[in-house]
């Protein structure tokens, strides 16, 4: 292949044709899910042939992975953007709601509802591997409960998540604790179920972090 600045013609239409689509394919799913995701629905709307459209993504669910890569990539850099700038954790949760709030579409298709027989390519975990990392990191750089719970010893042989992290078991548990609760939060906010309920989710969102800061 081409280097990018000097691509033929035809890598060049390729290129901005499957950008084309991965557009209508963000639209079609903040409107219906990815579940029902449509390349022929796609290639009516950009007025080509289903079969024109299927020698751009062979099927959809190489469609729906180059939209899951794109998310994670995209994540992965904001973080690991805040991290050069020397972000504490408490940054970085704020960095991480900010990329949610700002395309919730983007953050419901890796986070939220499985999409129904699809399974991501093991280069997408080793993107998400980068974002623990980048937590990992954070977190060892506060002090830690010294005792231990039951939960320790079972992360300190099941280390895989943390791909060979050197941290010790108290800081992987504050690592998953941060993730798990704060994406809880941020999920449920995303998915519109605090609607109605009369408070502000930033503010939970911030009393979480509170929280997991101070243990």
């Amino acid at each position: 292949m081409a280097e990018a600045g000097t691509k033929t013609p035809r890598e060049r239409y390729r290129t901005q044709v499957r950008a084309e689509i991965k557009k209508h394919a963000w639209e079609q799913l903040a409107t219906t899910g990815a579940s029902a995701l449509s390349l022929n629905g796609i290639a009516k709307q950009m007025g080509m042939s289903g079969p024109a459209l299927y020698r751009y993504y062979a099927s959809r669910d190489e469609l729906i992975t180059e939209l899951v890569r794109d998310a994670y990539r995209s994540l992965a850099d904001t973080l690991a953007a805040a991290a050069t700038t020397g972000a504490d954790l408490g940054v970085l949760a704020h960095t991480l709601r900010a990329w949610g709030l700002e395309d919730p579409q983007r953050y419901l298709l890796i986070y939220g509802t499985p999409v129904p027989g699809y399974q991501a390519p093991e280069d997408i975990t080793l993107i998400s591997a980068e974002t623990m990392a980048i937590l990992l990191d954070a977190c060892s750089a506060l002090p830690t409960d010294s005792s231990a719970t039951p939960f320790d010893a079972h992360l300190a042989d099941h280390r895989d998540w943390a791909d060979g992290h050197p941290a010790p078991p108290a800081v992987l548990r504050r690592a998953l604790s941060f993730w798990t609760r704060l994406h809880g939060v941020l999920s449920l906010e995303l998915a519109g179920h605090f609607a109605g309920m009369g408070f502000d989710p930033a503010l939970l969102f911030a009393a979480e972090l509170d929280e997991l800061l101070a243990h």
